[in-house]
C-alpha cells in the first residue's frame, strides 16, 4: 500500500521509486563491469546530489554534464572528475578554465577547426592547457565529425599543435532513441564502437594521442555485445527510465523510477474525461512517444501506488490542467471511477524533461519513507 505521504503532499509533485532506481543503477553499472569499461553516467537527467552519490557508490566513474552549472554545482559536491559532452562555445571557455584551475578534472568537447583555435587561442593567453575530446558523428544524429573524414586530423592537430592536450574521441548514438528491437539496437551499439574505435586509430596512426574513447547511449549500452577498443561508457535515462525507452524496448513499465502525483480536479462527464492538476507544466510538452509504435499522450496513468491503468493516460495537456481519457472509447463511469480527489500517479514520456519541471524530487523509499531530494536547473 502506498504511505500516508502520498495522500498529504502537495501536488504535482515529482516521484523518484527508489528500489526502482537502485535496480536501474546496479544493471548499468553491472553491463559497463560486464563490457569492461569505465562507466561515467550522465548526470543532466536528474541534476541532483542524491541520485549522483548513488551512482558512484555503485562504481561510477566521474560524471558526464550537459551544463558548466551542473559541472559547477557537482565539483562543489566533491565530483572532480567531470566531462562536459556539449561542444565548448568559445564564451565558455573562462568559466571552463577557472573549473579546472580550481582543481577540477573538467573535459571539453568540439567539433571543427574554428572551436579548436578558439580553444587553443583562450589557452595560450591564459597559460592554460585544456584536456579535449574530439566529437565523432558515428549515426548522423547530432553533430560531430565522421570517423572516415580528413576533418578529425586536422582538428587533432589543431589541438595537439597548438599546446592542448587532445584527450580522445566521443560519440552518442542518439538514433538508438528511434529503433526499438534488440537486433537493431545491437547493430547501432556496434556503429557506434566500431566508428569511435575507428576515429581514435585514425588519429593514433596519424601520431597523435587518443588515450579516450568514449561510446553511450542508454539503449546501445543495454545492447552492446562488445566494446572492444572503448575505455569509457556513457549513459543517462536509464537512471528513471521513461515510456519513450519502454517503447525501445529497454525497459518495462515497472522499471520506470519517475512519476508525476497529481490529484484529480474535475470531469467532463460527457466527454469521457477527468482533469488533474498536471498539465505539460509539470509533465513538459515532451511528447516522444508520439512517433513511436504506441503513443501515451503525456503520459501513462497510474494509481496512487504506481500500478498502470492499462487504457488510460494524460491524452491532452494545458499548462496547469491534463486530460485523463481512455483510449478507444470514452469512459462513461470515468466521474465514478476517478472521483474529485482521486490521487494518481503519471509515468512520463522523457524522464529529462519532466524531471526539468519540479525544483525537487520526492524519493520514496520501500517502507514508505519520503524524503526531499533538491534539484538545479539552468545554464
Amino acid at each position: 500500500m502506498h504511505p500516508s505521504t502520498l495522500l498529504t503532499l502537495d501536488t504535482p509533485a515529482a516521484i523518484v521509486s527508489l528500489p526502482r532506481m537502485q535496480r536501474n543503477i546496479e544493471r548499468m553499472q553491472q553491463r559497463a563491469d560486464a563490457l569492461g569499461v569505465r562507466f561515467r553516467p550522465h548526470v543532466k537527467t536528474s541534476k541532483c546530489a542524491e541520485v549522483v552519490a548513488a551512482q558512484r557508490a555503485a562504481g561510477a566513474a566521474g560524471i558526464t554534464v550537459s551544463t558548466l552549472k551542473e559541472a559547477d554545482q557537482f565539483f562543489a559536491q566533491g565530483v572532480s572528475d567531470i566531462l562536459y559532452a556539449v561542444g565548448m562555445a568559445p564564451h565558455r571557455l573562462a568559466h571552463a578554465r577557472d573549473l579546472r584551475q580550481r582543481g577540477c578534472a573538467l573535459q571539453i568537447l568540439t567539433d571543427s577547426v574554428e572551436g579548436a583555435r578558439a580553444i587553443v587561442d583562450h589557452g595560450r593567453e591564459h597559460g592554460h592547457v585544456f584536456e579535449v575530446l574530439i566529437e565523432i558523428d558515428t549515426d548522423g544524429h547530432r553533430s560531430g565529425i565522421r570517423p572516415d573524414d580528413e576533418l578529425l586530423l586536422s582538428v587533432g592537430r589543431v589541438l595537439h599543435d597548438g599546446g592542448m592536450r587532445l584527450a580522445g574521441v566521443l560519440t552518442h548514438a542518439g538514433s538508438s532513441y528511434e529503433l526499438h528491437t534488440p537486433q537493431a539496437l545491437a547493430a547501432l551499439a556496434e556503429q557506434e564502437r566500431a566508428g569511435c574505435v575507428l576515429a581514435a586509430r585514425r588519429l593514433r596512426a596519424a601520431g597523435l594521442p587518443c588515450a579516450v574513447v568514449s561510446v553511450g547511449s542508454t539503449p546501445t549500452a543495454l545492447e552492446a555485445a562488445s566494446l572492444e577498443g572503448v575505455t569509457e561508457l556513457r549513459a543517462g535515462v536509464y537512471v528513471f527510465f521513461d515510456l519513450v525507452m519502454r517503447n525501445v524496448g529497454v525497459c518495462s513499465q515497472e522499471d520506470i523510477a519517475l512519476s508525476v502525483l497529481t490529484t484529480v480536479i474535475g470531469h467532463q462527464a460527457d466527454k469521457g474525461w477527468a482533469i488533474v492538476d498536471a498539465g505539460w507544466m509539470a509533465m513538459s510538452r515532451d511528447r516522444g512517444t508520439a512517433k513511436q509504435a504506441r503513443d501515451y499522450g503525456y503520459g501513462q496513468v497510474c494509481d496512487i501506488d504506481g500500478l498502470p491503468l492499462e487504457g488510460y493516460v494524460l491524452s491532452g495537456a494545458n499548462q496547469e490542467h491534463g486530460i485523463l481519457s481512455h483510449e478507444g472509447a470514452p469512459d462513461a463511469d470515468i466521474v465514478a471511477r476517478f472521483p474529485t480527489g482521486t490521487r494518481l500517479r503519471i509515468l512520463p514520456n522523457h524522464a529529462c524533461a519532466t524531471g526539468a519541471q519540479f525544483t525537487a524530487y520526492e524519493a520514496l523509499a520501500a517502507d514508505g519513507g519520503v524524503a526531499r531530494w533538491p534539484r538545479f536547473h539552468g545554464w
